[in-house]
């Protein structure tokens, strides 16, 4: 009996190992070597790296929850091209996008400043979210938008806290019909006193005569329903949020009530201290835009901090100044070449100073507007949805065409202007679910 088995050796050799019985009946192995060609066929993979890109459809980079109000609006617009055009989408898809801008999170119905408005502006597609930056007593920065708005925007009077307000309490005379009296500042307490505090719907009762009056007040337009968890934020806690959330940032730096330096804190630290403390997150500067009433902040950022200055908003509040004239370009000072040569690339003014009446009751773009699209200048327009209702010829924010205003629908109207004649770059929206309604509608950008 005989039995053959083949061992492949190396470098191509192969065995054959023959067993065989011999006469002692023990079983003896003999090698014989051969030589054999064995040909092999292998099969090489290589990984080859090709850049490819994905067309991204305006709906899926996020689904965004505008809510019902815009629906409403838009029902309200006379009939047009615009009413057509945004009827049409009204099943979406919504989407994130930088060019709704959330003005202090959704304060329409949310208290400002808090994390719950702050989420609700997210979810309904904001693609930015501001916070307004003042200190506390101990120079730490929080979102407030004014330093000293604590007896209105937070429970602090309702606290031991009051006793440390600037002014404490005071209950109105209804005799002389003197108003109430209160101011309590970030600056009266420390970052740990104002963590315990919790955020309301910016109002007051003038004519209060007792704390729990005096903090009531809300407009009949706005309301409660979302005011009892309003979690105050620290500047960097708003970043961490915001981060978390997928959202670029536009803080604004405050004016401060106090004096300043205040106790050795300069303007320039204040307007350092807020830049720092992105770069402390690792946020990138493409990411925030940063924004002050204050040129002097801005041109403090082109020279000290000329990345994150890319992107720095001039607020435009020179309408206090009783020399400013919107119809009168010599009254602009700086002039909008001034402010486009000392750095300056985007400004930031009131709904009413971009726009104007024109022929047949139309809404035109202003001198302004125009003045700053020649120079150069992008611009962001605010705020929409701050008003009430519209009848009548709105307020402050529709001074310039009041006369051609008189339903809320008319804000579309408006909004279709600043954004295809006037060309602004942003809109600030106290309820961004409409901003967002109406970019996704005209297929404007989604913020990546």
């Amino acid at each position: 009996m005989k039995s053959l088995k083949l061992v492949i050796g190396c470098c191509g050799v192969i065995f054959l190992l023959g067993a065989c019985s011999g006469s002692d009946g023990k079983v003896k192995v003999v090698e014989v070597e051969k030589e054999v060609v064995v040909v092999q066929q292998i099969k090489q993979v290589e990984k080859v790296e090709v850049p490819v890109i994905f067309p991204v459809t305006a709906g899926s980079v996020n689904h965004s929850q505008v809510t019902t109000r815009p629906y409403f609006l838009v029902e309200g617009l006379d009939d047009g091209e615009l009413k057509k055009r945004l009827q049409a989408c009204s099943e979406g898809p919504f989407y994130k996008t930088d060019f709704s801008i959330a003005h202090r999170g959704a304060p329409l119905q949310y208290p400002e400043h808090t994390k719950e408005s702050y989420e609700a502006a997210v979810r309904m597609g904001a693609g930015i979210v501001e916070c307004d930056v003042t200190f506390t007593q101990d120079k730490e920065l929080v979102c407030r938008h004014s330093q000293c708005d604590l007896h209105t925007t937070t429970n602090i009077l309702a606290t031991d806290l009051a006793a440390k307000c600037t002014t404490p309490f005071v209950p109105a005379n209804i005799e002389s019909q003197t108003p109430a009296q209160a101011k309590c500042c970030t600056s009266d307490i420390t970052l740990a006193e104002f963590k315990s505090l919790k955020g309301k719907m910016d109002a007051s009762d003038p004519m209060a005569t007792s704390v729990a009056q005096y903090l009531k007040g809300t407009p009949s337009w706005r309301t409660d329903l979302y005011a009892s968890q309003g979690t105050l934020l620290t500047h960097a806690q708003s970043i961490q949020l915001f981060q978390s959330l997928g959202v670029k940032m536009t803080p604004e730096l405050k004016s401060p009530n106090v004096d300043m330096p205040f106790d050795g804190f300069t303007q320039a630290d204040y307007a350092q201290k807020m830049i720092d403390e992105y770069k402390a997150a690792n946020v990138p500067p493409s990411h925030v835009w940063p924004q002050s009433f204050n040129l002097k902040d801005v041109t403090y950022w082109l020279e000290s901090e000329p990345e994150f200055a890319k992107q720095a908003v001039y607020l435009d509040g020179r309408y206090d100044d009783p020399t400013f004239d919107i119809a009168n370009e010599k009254t602009w000072q700086p002039s909008m070449q001034a402010l486009l040569d000392a750095g300056v690339k985007i400004i930031a003014p009131p709904l009413w100073m971009l726009v104007t009446e024109g022929a047949d009751e139309q809404i035109v773009p202003s001198k302004y507007a125009l003045a700053a699209k020649e120079a150069g200048l992008d611009m962001i327009a605010w705020t929409l949805e701050r008003s009430g209702p519209l009848a009548g010829g709105g307020d402050w924010y529709y001074q310039s065409i009041a006369d051609i205003t008189d339903k809320d629908s008319d804000q579309l109207k408006l909004l279709h202007v600043l954004a295809e004649d006037v060309g602004v770059i942003g809109v600030f929206s106290d309820w961004p679910g409409t901003t967002t309604y109406y970019a996704s509608c005209m297929g404007f950008a989604a913020s990546i």
